[in-house]
């Protein structure tokens, strides 16, 4: 397992490095200018504009801008938003807490409720029990998140008044009426996106509980008298956890970009809403930091997810 291990973080370098390669150069050629903002400012004349756009390096070859990034961001320096002059670093844990917040917690209520309906729906399964879970899976992930959005606007903001409609980023927990607060107006975001998640995550389990149920070691465990909760608990989950733990390995890294279109809808100040406004600007360094960063995410997850499969599996260890 060690060596397997090392094998995959020295396969994990080179990758990481044709990452940042291609999405620094698509950046790099993509349409949009930085100091395009200026070009309406009579006061900014071309000539400051060309001294700005020196003194941010835009003048030099793509390749010279992109080994002074590559080793600027192996010493921990992200570079200045173009727009801001701020620190990318500084800009990007203002936004984390926020997203970790309704992302994190929306993507663990999520599975909190998969995981039991989809053991159910598949143990179940074409009961009427099973074909109600399978309608509200359907109906979760068929549903856009901005629709969803939306609806729980009209009727719980505007229609009941139950929730402010608007995430107020100023808000500051100090006592219980402050926290009371975060939780309402955290409620509908975090619902939205826990409804989706769950509902994709309810499908993918039930699927692989009910390819598990028809293979040969169940009918034994059945034939020797084992109860249906000790194979399933024993047997069933353990080998149908496999592809399940893909998807999520897949899924976690998405918690740190944030929920791009359901930040827009609930005005949530999170890394999606800082990530859509970057490319809107053509704000590059933002943009490069945050996409390469969840690219270092997902390799980083696709290696605990093969680590995992050696534990559920004891036969890939070899």
């Amino acid at each position: 397992m060690t060596q397997y291990l090392i094998k995959r973080i020295l396969t994990a370098i080179p990758t990481l490095i044709a990452i940042s390669i291609v999405l620094f150069t698509i950046l790099a050629l993509a349409p949009g200018d930085p100091l395009g903002e200026f070009a309406s400012n009579p006061a900014i004349t071309e000539e400051i504009r060309e001294n700005i756009r020196k003194n941010l390096g835009l003048d030099q070859p793509i390749y010279i801008r992109y080994i002074k990034w590559f080793f600027a961001f192996i010493r921990g320096d992200l570079g200045y938003s173009f727009n801001s002059r701020s620190p990318v670093l500084d800009l990007i844990l203002q936004r984390l807490p926020t997203t970790l917040w309704v992302v994190g917690t929306a993507y663990i209520l999520s599975v909190l409720i998969a995981f039991p309906l989809g053991i159910i729906s598949a143990i179940k399964r074409y009961s009427w029990l099973d074909q109600l879970i399978t309608t509200f899976s359907f109906m979760g992930f068929s549903l856009p998140t901005f629709l969803t959005g939306l609806l729980f606007i009209v009727i719980f903001s505007v229609q009941l008044n139950w929730f402010p409609f608007i995430y107020n980023s100023t808000l500051q927990i100090t006592n219980w009426e402050t926290f009371i607060e975060q939780i309402k107006q955290s409620i509908m975001p975090v619902c939205v996106l826990a409804l989706y998640q769950a509902a994709v995550l309810m499908r993918f389990i039930r699927s692989a509980i009910l390819d598990e149920l028809t293979n040969d070691y169940v009918r034994t465990a059945y034939a020797k008298g084992l109860t249906r909760f000790a194979i399933l608990k024993d047997h069933i989950i353990r080998n149908a956890m496999i592809p399940v733990v893909t998807l999520i390995a897949l899924d976690i890294p998405t918690i740190f970009t944030g929920a791009l279109v359901t930040e827009q809808v609930f005005r949530v100040p999170g890394i999606g809403a800082l990530l859509i406004e970057s490319i809107y600007r053509s704000d590059t360094p933002v943009v490069m930091a945050i996409t390469f960063i969840y690219g270092i995410l997902i390799v980083i997850f696709n290696l605990l997810a093969d680590l995992t499969y050696g534990f559920l599996d004891p036969r890939v260890r070899y």
